[in-house]
């Protein structure tokens, strides 16, 4: 089966978002990107729906609403104790439609007995339809997002159209995609992803995870060992089990 043609998509949106380069993530201010991050998306995705038989992969976004920030001024924790002072970046008033799919982690063998798609995808559709799994969030806790099914492409939640719609080609220059896990990437280590990021006529198209034509840039950042605590059946309900709960 091609999982790539059965894919989810639905829309994300929030009063504020905080889409940060990791190296800005601890301690000092804070200025978003202007778009969504790769590992942002997969985080709001993992929300609605997650197990550690799938990996999901997100193959693009489309930018519903114009690009504002609004700066404000905080009091996050200081490492010392206490707080510090600082000033956070926000986008405003923001908007997406997220189209995504899912593919076997072939990295978890253990779980090789819970890889049904169909109640995968079914039970995956109607957490969406309920708001999502777990809370949504923005890049942060401080930012809580709202998603519901939506047909890619479609008007805004207002019935408006995109506003980059019309608008040919935007560079975001040299952007943060993502991290590898080696939960996901079955080699020993931690590495980070970066890529020039561009939108055309409002949609992003994000390089794959799995890139081979040098859209990626990959850093080291540390060795890492996989944590494989899950074993189905033990600590991982099998999915026909969640399925049935939900009548699906």
């Amino acid at each position: 089966m091609d999982y790539k043609n059965h894919k989810i998509s639905f829309r994300v949106w929030g009063r504020q978002a905080l889409f940060t380069d990791p190296v800005t993530k601890i301690g000092g201010e804070k200025f978003s990107y202007q778009v969504p991050t790769y590992e942002a998306i997969k985080g709001i995705v993992k929300s609605i729906y997650w197990k550690p038989t799938l990996i999901w992969h997100i193959d693009r976004i489309c930018v519903m609403k114009p690009i504002r920030t609004q700066s404000k001024s905080t009091k996050p924790l200081d490492w010392n104790g206490g707080n510090t002072l600082a000033i956070y970046t926000f986008l405003q008033d923001v908007e997406y439609q997220v189209e995504a799919h899912f593919e076997w982690n072939e990295h978890w063998e253990e779980l090789a007995g819970d890889r049904n798609f169909g109640k995968h995808i079914a039970i995956a559709e109607r957490m969406l339809e309920r708001g999502g799994r777990q809370d949504i969030f923005l890049g942060t806790r401080d930012c809580q997002g709202y998603v519901e099914p939506c047909e890619f492409g479609s008007p805004s939640r207002d019935g408006k159209a995109g506003f980059y719609d019309e608008i040919d080609n935007l560079d975001f220059g040299l952007m943060f995609h993502s991290f590898g896990y080696p939960e996901e990437t079955g080699k020993p280590e931690l590495v980070s992803r970066f890529w020039m990021a561009n939108m055309q006529n409002g949609v992003i198209e994000f390089p794959s995870i799995n890139d081979t034509e040098g859209h990626l840039k990959t850093r080291f950042i540390r060795k890492m060992q996989p944590e494989k605590p899950f074993k189905r059946g033990e600590n991982v309900k099998p999915v026909e089990d969640e399925a049935k709960e939900l009548g699906l």
